[in-house]
């Protein structure tokens, strides 16, 4: 797995026939390390991820902050040195990375391969990182720091409304299960979230990522589908292992998703978002049931 995983030390204590056992033995952990996302050379954002698509990432997080619509508006993505080096051609320079590679086991020295340089085509307008969006991110929210809502909410370039796709009730009971047959990290792990797209009609397996962020996880499957030129996403599901919050379904909406289905619960300022784009939203589903909390004239019994 590379980078993907770490190997510590434990102690397991456990109840064996109404005693406790204590064994000491290797415990495989995800790894967690940070990522800083420049625009051709200037800090745009940091965010604890698990690398790997680190291009997609950073395509994903541009599209949901409204900055680029396409592919094409990615000029290049260049790993660079670590903090302090500077960005660009002024760093420790790694390779430019093609769509979804991953850094090598071992970087090079000099390159921590966790500063990703991108750069856009010309006229496209960074995002303004004042005070009123702290561009700060955790593997936990990656809205933390946003002086209001107001601050964070963008004009989708996709009308999610219009899309007149349908899909079954009983494809989407299914996908949860699909999406843990894909996690081959968490089976190693037990300590990802993951976010997989599926075709709305067929159920077909699009595209699925994991990573210690699930909206590092939506990034990445959104940054895939933008490299891949298939904005808007229309006709398909957005799949996620946990709860669905705001940011989730912000994301959804600004690539195009009809259709967000999420394992857990989704938040109240989810849904009032949801409802106000015309996106459905489908939470706690799991084993034989789910609850529709918007647009529910897509999910067809």
């Amino acid at each position: 797995m590379g980078r993907l995983t770490a190997r510590t030390p434990i102690t397991r204590i456990a109840v064996v026939d109404d005693e406790l056992v204590v064994r000491r033995r290797a415990d495989t952990l995800a790894v967690e390390e940070p990522l800083e996302i420049r625009l051709s050379g200037t800090p745009l954002t940091v965010t604890m991820r698990t690398p790997g698509h680190d291009v997609e990432l950073a395509a994903g997080f541009l599209v949901s902050e409204s900055v680029i619509a396409a592919g094409g508006d990615v000029l290049s993505a260049i790993h660079c040195g670590g903090p302090g080096t500077g960005g660009g051609a002024t760093g420790s320079v790694g390779p430019l990375l093609t769509i979804g590679a991953e850094p090598p086991a071992s970087a090079p020295s000099g390159n921590t391969y966790n500063v990703l340089d991108v750069t856009l085509r010309a006229g496209l307008d960074a995002p303004v990182t004042d005070i009123a969006r702290n561009f700060y991110t955790t593997s936990s929210c990656g809205v933390c720091g946003a002086a209001s809502i107001e601050a964070i909410e963008k004009t989708s370039r996709f009308d999610v409304a219009a899309d007149a796709v349908t899909t079954d009730a009983v494809l989407l009971l299914g996908l949860p299960e699909k999406l843990r047959e894909g996690q081959a990290v968490f089976d190693k792990t037990g300590g990802l979230h993951a976010a997989a797209l599926f075709d709305a009609v067929t159920g077909e397996l699009l595209v699925l990522r994991e990573d210690v962020g699930r909206h590092n996880a939506v990034d990445k499957v959104v940054g895939w589908a933008t490299l891949e030129g298939r904005l808007p996403l229309s006709g398909t599901v957005l799949q996620v292992s946990g709860r669905a919050s705001f940011e989730l379904v912000q994301k959804a909406v600004m690539a195009g998703i009809p259709i967000l289905s999420a394992v857990s619960a989704p938040s109240s300022l989810a849904v009032e978002l949801a409802a106000a784009s015309g996106l459905t939203l489908a939470g706690f589903v799991r084993g034989a049931s789910l609850n529709v909390y918007s647009r529910a004239d897509r999910v067809v019994v």
